[in-house]
């Protein structure tokens, strides 16, 4: 593990009180950059620290895969002395990033109004399922909720004939690249003018926008002038080709990629056809295009593709398992896995920050803490003496982590 000369965010203060996902992986994102990012636990920690295979308690795969670039202090925020202690954590932070419900956040002194009055200058990053201010606010919402309340579930009929989940929790996931850049951009304000503001990420606006950003279509003109969705991306039609011996992606764009694929495949005569021939005609026809791609296709193996599109501009790519992604060459050459030793959980694979930024570039900071980990150091740099200290992290103090 090593630590970049300067990185972005370096000499910001985050206070992450978030778990599952969504914000956790936010406050992840700010750590790589730079942030000091303390995570803010209940006495039995973040929930996703007990899902998926782990070597000890509490160190859940799924926890460790979104918790890196953090220390983890326990407090327990229903005692007095919890909510002194958040008092003391805020005093001292550029940016509080939460996802309590307003109404959970109320009752314990979270909202911004009672925050702000003592730090002006605080980003309050507030991650949520809905806005507040319409009919849905304060409903609880995880990532398949949200896919179906997006029309996400439901676009994914083209494939079986009826709404399924992505396999992957992606509305988790964009919003809480949503979200980082939302607290990037109040700090860049806070910087300017010396004010600091709300900040609230909702993830169904968040991925209403994303999903409707080809697929409004018509509707991006009132009134309409043609119908919701973009065509080629939902039709069944669109999914990796089966060869010979497996499976190729394959999207053929200009002119000259389509000419040069039929070439290659022998047809070269099919471009004569004015439904291939022209990105308008492509575009009207797209069932016979992609269907004459599957024929094509399915007459090679894929070591024969691979040789005759290695040396071309055409896009595509070997269908991966998730499993192949460990190995794959690329990945290796721009060492994108970090094996590196933790502690208590041993050897771990980390994948890099996938952002370059070749002057300030980001860094694992620290792996996945141990709940209450930093607990005692965290409270000493609050002015705590060693006998507060001792007393709150007795069982049953506020910052004693629970025993089961």
């Amino acid at each position: 593990m090593t630590k970049s000369p300067k990185r972005p965010l370096e000499g910001i203060r985050v206070l992450e009180i978030a778990s599952m996902i969504f914000g956790p992986l936010a406050g992840q994102y700010l750590g790589d950059m730079g942030a000091e990012v303390i995570k803010l636990e209940p006495p039995e920690g973040d929930l996703t620290r007990v899902i998926g295979p782990r070597r000890s308690p509490k160190m859940g795969a799924f926890f460790m895969t979104s918790n890196r670039s953090k220390r983890s202090i326990v407090v327990d925020l229903k005692k007095p002395e919890g909510r002194e202690i958040l008092a003391q954590l805020v005093g001292k932070t550029d940016v509080l990033l939460h996802s309590m419900r307003s109404s959970a956040a109320t009752r314990l002194g979270l909202d911004y109004a009672s925050l702000s009055a003592a730090n002006p200058a605080l980003v309050y990053c507030h991650v949520k399922g809905y806005s507040d201010e319409g009919p849905y606010g304060g409903r609880p919402a995880y990532d398949d909720i949200i896919q179906a309340a997006s029309g996400l579930a439901m676009m994914q009929s083209v494939i079986k004939g009826e709404p399924r989940y992505v396999p992957t929790i992606i509305a988790d996931k964009i919003s809480g690249v949503h979200a980082a850049y939302a607290i990037v951009l109040a700090l860049m304000h806070q910087m300017r003018t010396g004010e600091g503001q709300q900040v609230d990420v909702a993830m169904f606006e968040t991925m209403a926008a994303f999903n409707m950003l080809e697929h409004q279509w018509g509707h991006a003109f009132e009134p309409p002038i043609g119908p919701m969705g973009y065509e080629p991306v939902i039709t069944a039609a669109r999914r990796p080709y089966k060869t010979l011996d497996g499976y190729l992606s394959l999207l053929p764009y200009s002119d000259a990629h389509w000419r040069r694929f039929f070439e290659l495949a022998g047809q070269a005569q099919i471009m004569d056809d004015p439904r291939f021939s022209t990105f308008a005609g492509r575009q009207k026809n797209v069932a016979a295009v992609w269907g004459e791609i599957e024929r094509q296709v399915a007459l090679k193996s894929n070591a024969q593709w691979l040789s005759l599109l290695g040396a071309e501009d055409i896009p595509f790519s070997v269908v991966n398992s998730i499993e192949d992604l460990t190995h794959d060459p690329h990945l290796q050459a721009i060492d994108f896995w970090k094996i590196m030793e933790h502690p208590t959980e041993g050897l771990l694979r980390m994948p890099m920050n996938p952002l370059r930024l070749h002057a300030s570039p980001p860094d694992i900071t620290r792996l996945p803490p141990n709940l209450g980990q930093h607990s005692e150091e965290i409270l000493r740099e609050c002015g705590y003496d060693d006998a507060r200290i001792e007393s709150l992290l007795t069982p049953g103090g506020a910052c004693a982590p629970a025993t089961t």
